[in-house]
């Protein structure tokens, strides 16, 4: 679910922690060892994210947020936030090219460069959480 989160809204807010849950709290956090990702360049997009990202002439960029129930994935065009809201049922993560990341929902996707060693350490804690909180799956039992 593609959000525009550039305003404090009580609706939006209820729609994100129902579908990603609530954040960390300070304590979790620590305990993690933080919950957000470097600044990540995309490379490449799904139409409807490209479409807003080709508005303003900024470098392309964005940010992963871990939740206990997902990830949210924001990123900025013409002074407007923007969330990608992924439950961890449906996040797909390809590791794809040298150094390309590719993170699926549905029809969504963001294709991001990992040429750091603090991105490629965010990704292996970022799987690593979801394969400890994803719920079991039928084909697996």
């Amino acid at each position: 679910m593609l959000l525009n989160v550039s305003y404090t809204d009580k609706k939006i807010t209820q729609k994100i922690d129902a579908e990603v849950g609530k954040p960390f709290t300070l304590k979790e956090r620590f305990r993690l060892g933080g919950i957000g990702s470097p600044k990540l360049q995309i490379t490449e997009a799904s139409i409807q994210i490209k479409n807003l990202l080709i508005l303003d002439n900024n470098a392309d960029c964005c940010n992963i947020e871990i939740r206990p129930k997902g990830i949210i994935v924001g990123f900025r065009s013409l002074l407007e936030s923007y969330a990608l809201v992924i439950p961890y049922y449906k996040l797909t993560i390809y590791k794809g090219d040298m150094a390309v990341y590719s993170i699926y929902r549905d029809n969504y996707y963001v294709k991001v460069k990992s040429d750091t060693k603090a991105v490629q350490k965010f990704f292996k804690k970022l799987l690593g959480y979801k394969a400890d909180n994803t719920p079991t799956s039928i084909e697996d039992l």
